[in-house]
């Protein structure tokens, strides 16, 4: 029995330096924030672009379509969306080659689709 206390003595001791050792418990979780960047979506079918991203910062989201010549032919801006979606049709588009650019906080991303 009294083999049987000491174990429980030094158990318990051991147990409360631990809880000492690592610093007070905390009442609260800590949360640790991540930052996650995702790229739009391109996907090109026949004469159209779809183009798709999640914007879960819902900041402002700038579309621009430029052609050969750098001369902007469409622009658009989307604010305070999550999901920011635009279908390019350029079936009745000059031949030409475009470049399609999205532009968030998080950085300029840009597709090309050639008309022939």
């Amino acid at each position: 029995m009294k083999s049987v206390l000491n174990y429980v003595t030094v158990a318990a001791f051991l147990l409360g330096t631990l809880g000492h050792a690592n610093g007070p418990a905390k009442s609260e979780v800590e949360k640790n924030l991540i930052r996650i960047e995702l790229d739009p979506v391109f996907v090109k079918k026949g004469d159209k672009l779809f183009m798709n991203l999640l914007n879960l910062s819902q900041e402002k989201v700038t579309l621009k379509v430029y052609d050969s010549e750098n001369r902007v032919v469409f622009i658009e801006t989307v604010d305070g969306k999550l999901v920011v979606e635009k279908a390019f049709n350029f079936e009745s588009a000059f031949e030409d080659e475009y470049t399609v650019v999205v532009k968030n906080e998080s950085g300029t991303y840009s597709e090309t689709f050639e008309v022939k």
